[in-house]
């Protein structure tokens, strides 16, 4: 029984839940970004080559060339999103670390007190 009760606390903590919503979250993003890409940024890079459909058709020694270029965008586009969005949290973080108030005037003569007592 102490196995299936440790399994629950751990498959509620914040952290497993926290990852799970960012998995979900993640995935839908993904698809916005691959259906950007896809039918935004490629068509028009297929403008500037000459032909809308020929670049998603490119292929090179039977290697498609044009799938591998749009998987690659994809992930910068999604990498420098997340970059984005750690960055900011982790300047949050750090200004609520920096505005820890000092301590009041009583608390400094208490901690004195304190201090003076454990001599």
């Amino acid at each position: 029984m102490g196995f299936l009760k440790e399994f629950k606390e751990f498959a509620v903590k914040g952290n497993v839940m926290d990852l799970a919503i960012g998995v979900i979250i993640g995935g839908a993003f993904n698809n916005i970004v691959t259906a950007m890409v896809k039918n935004v940024i490629m068509p028009v890079i297929g403008m500037i080559i000459g032909d809308v459909n020929k670049f998603s058709e490119l292929t090179i020694g039977g290697i498609k060339a044009g799938a591998l270029i749009q998987a690659t965008i994809d992930f910068i586009i999604i990498a420098f999103v997340l970059f984005l969005v750690v960055k900011t949290l982790n300047r949050m973080k750090a200004k609520k670390v920096e505005e820890a108030p000092p301590p009041t005037k009583t608390e400094s003569l208490l901690e004195e007190i304190r201090d003076s007592l454990k001599k």
